[in-house]
């Protein structure tokens, strides 16, 4: 594996996993104060572009972190936009509350 591979791989891990601890911390506190749905939203779009040009490329180097990025994000915008009774509930799915 080529160094320029190396570093697309490690972009893409570190890239993908950067949205895990705002979902678990959603998930476990159940709070989004703070949180802004723009941002979230332009995310996911952005990702969704990103997602649409690996596409067209045929590059799975693209097409992956993506996909997965773009789930992330908007996971964490439904958890934003959705009331607190439907975020409880989404979130006893995931982790159930003690």
């Amino acid at each position: 594996m080529e160094i320029i591979d190396i570093v697309g791989v490690m972009a893409a891990i570190v890239s993908t996993a950067s949205f895990v601890p705002q979902a678990l911390k959603i998930i476990s506190s159940r709070k989004v104060d703070g949180l802004s749905a723009g941002m979230y939203a332009l995310t996911a779009f952005g990702f969704s572009l990103w997602l649409l040009f690996g596409f067209l490329k045929q590059e799975w180097a693209l097409i992956v972190p993506n996909a997965i990025c773009l789930v992330a994000a908007m996971f964490i915008f439904f958890m934003i936009i959705v009331s607190k009774h439907t975020r409880d509930k989404v979130a006893d799915v995931i982790t159930p509350s003690q």
